[in-house]
């Protein structure tokens, strides 16, 4: 934007006021020094006329140089002005573009920071998780080992108590059968001597009676054979 320059100011000088009137004798010197002085009067006015004009030219002049200086000053401070906000603007600009770069590279690596963070943390429950699974396996196993085992112990031990139980009856049966035989092997021989001697004088008789005796012993030989097999099959049941 182009500027004009103010016009100066004009002075106005006031006018040298006119010489003193005086009255002499009018000589011919005396109208020469008039006339001289005269001249000299317009001389000096115009010398101070021209003074003036030059006074004024000059403070123009100057004037002028004042308003070019300061408008070539403003306009240095204009430009350097528009230079260091063009430069501000810049500086904030990149200052902006760093600092939304360095935002936008900080947030990458918290997001990687975080995903590597949960791929971790997934890994170390996946190897918890693997390792509480394997030692719950590995307790069942054993658990299952162990029942198997006291199974297989409490079994044998059943197993070999039957046995030992079924030996402790077949012996006490083969014993009470052994007694019961000697038993009867010794009545019968007491029976077969008192019969011989009784069918010498009883006869008849004794007979009767030894049919009836004898009837009697295998009653209960069958009795206790009968309750012997019933305890046994019951024990067996």
């Amino acid at each position: 934007m182009s500027s004009s320059s103010p016009s100066s100011p004009k002075t106005q000088y006031i006018p040298s006021p006119p010489p003193p009137q005086s009255e002499t004798v009018p000589t011919q010197a005396y109208r020469t020094q008039i006339d001289l002085a005269k001249v000299s009067n317009e001389q000096q006015r115009l010398n101070m006329e021209v003074g003036a004009q030059l006074d004024r030219t000059n403070e123009e002049f100057f004037a002028g140089q004042d308003i070019r200086r300061l408008q070539a000053q403003g306009a240095e401070q204009r430009l350097n002005i528009a230079a260091t906000g063009e430069q501000q603007r810049l500086n904030i600009a990149a200052t902006g573009q760093e600092e939304r770069a360095t935002v936008r590279v900080s947030g990458e690596e918290q997001r990687k920071g975080i995903v590597t963070t949960g791929e971790q943390q997934r890994l170390t429950q996946a190897d918890l998780l693997a390792g509480q699974e394997r030692q719950i396996g590995l307790t069942g196993q054993e658990t299952r080992k162990t029942v198997q085992t006291t199974g297989q112990e409490q079994r044998k031990t059943v197993e070999t108590t039957g046995q030992q139980q079924r030996k402790t009856v077949e012996t006490t049966g083969q014993e009470q059968r052994k007694t019961q035989s000697e038993l009867l092997a010794g009545q019968e021989r007491q029976i077969s001597l008192t019969g011989q001697e009784q069918r010498a004088t009883i006869g008849k008789t004794g007979e009767e009676q030894r049919l009836t005796d004898l009837q009697q012993e295998m009653f209960r030989r069958y009795k206790e054979e009968r309750d012997y097999a019933q305890s046994r099959s019951a024990y067996r049941s």
